[in-house]
């Protein structure tokens, strides 16, 4: 072979080793991209279990705040091995741009206290998911719950933080692994001398953040550390609760907005309900409540996990899996209180509920107007909401031209938000659909009813 040909088979052979080993630029490049979106990852419990779900679901938000779940609210991927069911799932997005999806490996309400492994998938988009296994973090008598995984520079390899017993205590351990196959040796990421849960890592300007339970007054709590590495943590808040007992928080940055958000899932008094906080100083100690009506969950969302992607990446999603053909109607002035249908009788109840579709609606073209809009049960197809003596009830469509009109409903600026919505009644077009002693009605509403009837007839349309 001529030294000619000799120096060009060497450089192709450098340049396609190149291609092969993950670099800074392959990092940079993920980093690189404008995230204007979110992908948010979960499992489903509901209050009766009827609404129990223990695989991957998908929803997908522009804010961050307002989701939208994806494939009806049913699973995306579901795992074959172990307990063949998971909790905790979380969602990496890898140096190279691609993701992998760790999660607990349990199934149920009853905790398996001595399971060594978690469930992991490799993904090039969340479009679908390959490459399932479950990988072994230790060989002690305890559990491996909450994984989580991030990049550390100095490490050059992802910490896969979890929750164990160290034997003495209640711990976070961590895992160091470049390919999520070999997991390495465990060693305790997080010991503060009293049990902590659940831990979340945010890597922002350079530091590390990492949200975590005390398990000894049941509240939220954020560190920090320049490095990353185990035992580098400083804790900079005072405790967060909200709700009776929550659990699972996770730490979001804005896209938008200097603004950092916590979220804390809440099991305690009612199950399957999130909470969060709003902060423009993720270094300082001011977290602020965010009510719920600026923001809401899918339904029955448990422990989730939340991404930022690309705009073309939730348009590639929804796509994919597809809208949901549904909604829920919120109360402005209630808003942990959603429409449903109870004994025929249309009312707002509390979130959780069962059963779910209780409390999902098509929204179908006007029955008496395709201009308006008629509300559809999901589970009880061909029923539809109607006023009758002005109370509004779930009746079967009997084709007249009455019972067409009673179900027809004009949708009109929110008579208290001009964003949310309020519903006109199509036969007796002075009365809004309001809610009173939390079952629902039309009646008159105008320029001078008072805030508090213009807030009973004020809904967001959500899912």
């Amino acid at each position: 072979m001529s030294l000619r040909r000799r120096i060009a088979a060497l450089l192709a052979a450098v340049l396609s080793l190149t291609v092969t080993v993950p670099s800074a630029s392959s990092a940079s490049s993920a980093s690189a991209a404008t995230y204007s979106a979110y992908v948010m990852g979960y499992f489903k419990e509901s209050p009766n279990q009827s609404g129990d779900s223990y695989a991957l679901h998908l929803a997908v938000s522009s804010d961050g705040l307002d989701w939208m779940p994806l494939n009806q609210n049913n699973p995306v991927v579901t795992p074959t091995g172990g307990m063949q069911g998971l909790r905790d799932p979380y969602i990496l997005r890898k140096q190279d741009g691609t993701f992998t999806v760790l999660a607990t490996d349990l199934k149920g309400r009853v905790f398996n206290l001595a399971n060594q492994y978690i469930h992991v998938w490799d993904s090039a988009d969340l479009t679908g998911f390959t490459n399932y296994r479950r990988v072994r973090l230790h060989t002690m008598a305890t559990h491996s719950w909450a994984p989580e995984a991030f990049w550390v520079p100095s490490r050059n390899a992802y910490a896969v933080i979890y929750s164990a017993n160290n034997g003495t205590r209640d711990v976070l351990m961590v895992n160091w692994t470049t390919d999520f196959v070999d997991m390495g040796t465990p060693q305790v990421f997080f010991d503060p001398g009293f049990n902590v849960l659940d831990g979340d890592v945010l890597v922002n300007g350079g530091n590390f953040y990492l949200s975590y339970k005390n398990m000894a007054d049941g509240n939220l709590y954020v560190a920090r550390s320049t490095t990353g590495l185990p035992n580098s943590f400083t804790t900079l808040t005072t405790g967060l609760r909200q709700g009776g007992a929550i659990e699972a928080p996770i730490l979001v940055t804005s896209n938008t907005s200097n603004t950092f958000w916590l979220w804390g899932d809440s099991f305690s008094p009612a199950n399957a309900v999130f909470y969060a906080w709003r902060s423009s100083d993720v270094n300082g100690n001011a977290w602020s409540p965010i009510g719920q009506r600026t923001y809401t969950a899918p339904i029955n969302a448990k422990h989730a996990t939340i991404t930022p992607i690309t705009a073309a990446e939730r348009t590639a999603l929804v796509n994919r899996w597809g809208a949901p053909g549904w909604n829920r109607l919120k109360s402005y002035n209630l808003p942990d209180r959603y429409v449903r249908h109870a004994g025929n009788v249309a009312r707002i109840d509390p979130f959780p509920m069962d059963p779910t579709a209780d409390q999902q609606w098509r929204l179908v073209p006007g029955l008496a107007d395709p201009a308006g809009v008629s509300f559809e049960s999901v589970n009880f197809p061909g029923r539809y909401l109607r006023h009758s003596n002005y109370a509004l009830r779930l009746d079967p469509n009997d084709n007249t031209s009455t019972f067409r009109a009673d179900a027809t409903f004009h949708r009109t600026p929110g008579l208290a938000d001009g964003a949310w919505a309020s519903f006109r009644s199509h036969n007796f077009p002075d009365r809004y659909i309001r809610h009173a002693g939390h079952e629902l009605r039309i009646d008159q509403l105008g320029p001078g009813s008072n805030q508090a009837t213009r807030q009973d007839a004020t809904f967001q349309v959500t899912y």
